[in-house]
């Protein structure tokens, strides 16, 4: 059996765990996704139809808060139940489930 690389490791690196925070919540961010994927279709068509930039960039900013909305549940979801559960278990688990955590805090504010 060989080592798995980072071209080879298992798509979830997490794949021990016994579901993510946000699985409860799956279907609301599959949809949240959708209607983002299709504001950001929406935006590649007014560029193409030259839009006035003012409303392109009013589109950007809405598919923005979108995201940012889709990524603080997501934050909320994962410390609740995948930060909480290792704080629970303590040990070095705990230590890197809250590095983890506010390296994607870190993350988010410089976005």
């Amino acid at each position: 059996m060989t080592t798995p690389t980072p071209d080879t490791a298992p798509a979830d690196e997490h794949a021990g765990h016994h579901g993510h925070g946000y699985i409860t919540a799956k279907d609301d961010y599959l949809k949240r996704l959708r209607r983002i994927e299709g504001q950001a279709r929406g935006l590649q068509r007014m560029v193409e139809e030259e839009k006035y930039c003012i409303d392109i960039l009013t589109q950007v900013s809405a598919m923005t808060k979108a995201l940012q909305a889709v990524a603080m549940g997501l934050l909320e979801d994962h410390i609740s139940h995948c930060v909480v559960d290792a704080a629970v278990a303590g040990g070095p688990e705990a230590e890197a489930k809250i590095k983890e955590a506010t390296d994607a805090i870190a993350r988010l504010v410089r976005s």
